[in-house]
C-alpha cells in the first residue's frame, strides 16, 4: 500500500464520529492501530491553498483527493498531527485533519443535505425545552438560555419554548431563517458547525460557538447544564464527568478549527 493509500485508509477509521461513538483505543480487544511510515510531516502549497507533505507527499483524503485547506495556519496545525504521532498513527488524536477530511469528502458534496441535518436539530433544540421544577432549575436555564434565544431572535430566529419533553413544531419562518444564517458558510465552517451541533444537541449553541457568542467552555456549560445540575443534587459521577471530558476536548479542537480558518498568517 503506497503513502497515499494509507493515509486515506486510516481515516476510513474515523471519518468524524464523535468521541462517544469511538472504537476502544487499541489493545487485546482493541483495532490494531497502523504503524507511522513516513519520518516528516510539513506544510505545503497547492493550487487549491495549502496541504500536509508526509516526505514530500501530499496527504490525500479517504475519497482520495488531495487534502487542501484554505489557510497555512490550518496546514500548519494539521501538519503538527500528523508530526506528532508516534510509532503508530491514531486517527482519533488528529481532529484538525479529521475535520477538513470531513469538510472535503462529506459535506462538499452534500452540502444541501448537512444543512437539512443542522436545520432539523433547531427543530428540537435543547433550549426549547425546560424543566417544569425544581425552581432553581428553572431560574438556572432561563438565566442560561434566553440570552442565547433572544440572541438568534434578533437574527429573525424565533424559537417557541415549552416545559417538559412532549415535541413542540417550531415556525417554518424560524426554521428558514436558521437555513439562510448558514448559506455564506463555506464547506469548512459548515463541517465544524455540524460536529458542534452534534456534540451539543443545540443548533442555536453550535451557531453561537460558531459566531464566537460563546467560547468553547461557555458551550459546554450550556449544552450541559442539566446533566451539571443533576450532578450537583446526587454527587459526582465519573463516568459523566469521563464522558463531558471528551466533549469538552472535542468541541475544543471545533473552536479552534474555527479560529485557524480566520488565521491568514
Amino acid at each position: 500500500m503506497s503513502g497515499e493509500e494509507e493515509t486515506a485508509a486510516i481515516f476510513d477509521l474515523a471519518r468524524n464520529r464523535t468521541l462517544d461513538e469511538q472504537p476502544p483505543h487499541p489493545g487485546r480487544d482493541g483495532p490494531r492501530l497502523p504503524k507511522r511510515f513516513y519520518k516528516e510531516a510539513a506544510a505545503g502549497e497547492t493550487p487549491d491553498g495549502y496541504t500536509i507533505l508526509l516526505d514530500g507527499r501530499a496527504v490525500k483524503t479517504p475519497s482520495k483527493q488531495v487534502l487542501a485547506v484554505p489557510h497555512a495556519a490550518l496546514a500548519r496545525a494539521m501538519a503538527a498531527e500528523w508530526a506528532g504521532q508516534g510509532e503508530y498513527i491514531d486517527p482519533r488524536s488528529m481532529w484538525l485533519t479529521k475535520l477538513a477530511n470531513t469538510a472535503l469528502d462529506l459535506v462538499k458534496p452534500r452540502r444541501a443535505a448537512v444543512v437539512a441535518e443542522i436545520v432539523n436539530f433547531a427543530g428540537t433544540d435543547l433550549l426549547c425545552y425546560r424543566a417544569e421544577a425544581p425552581a432553581a432549575l428553572v431560574a438556572r436555564q432561563a438565566a442560561e438560555w434566553d440570552p442565547l434565544l433572544e440572541w438568534v431572535a434578533a437574527h429573525g430566529i424565533r424559537l417557541k419554548v415549552t416545559t417538559g419533553i412532549v415535541h413542540v413544531a417550531q415556525d417554518e419562518a424560524a426554521l428558514a431563517a436558521y437555513g439562510r444564517a448558514l448559506e455564506r458558510l463555506d464547506h469548512f465552517r459548515l463541517a465544524a458547525l455540524h460536529n458542534a451541533v452534534t456534540l451539543t444537541g443545540s443548533a442555536v449553541i453550535g451557531l453561537a460557538l460558531l459566531e464566537r457568542r460563546l467560547d468553547v467552555a461557555a458551550a459546554i456549560a450550556a449544552a450541559h447544564l442539566d446533566e451539571t445540575w443533576q450532578m450537583e443534587i446526587s454527587g459526582r459521577d465519573a463516568e459523566e464527568e469521563a464522558r463531558l471530558a471528551r466533549r469538552r476536548a472535542e468541541l475544543g479542537e471545533t473552536g479552534r478549527f474555527l479560529d485557524l480558518l480566520t488565521d491568514v498568517t
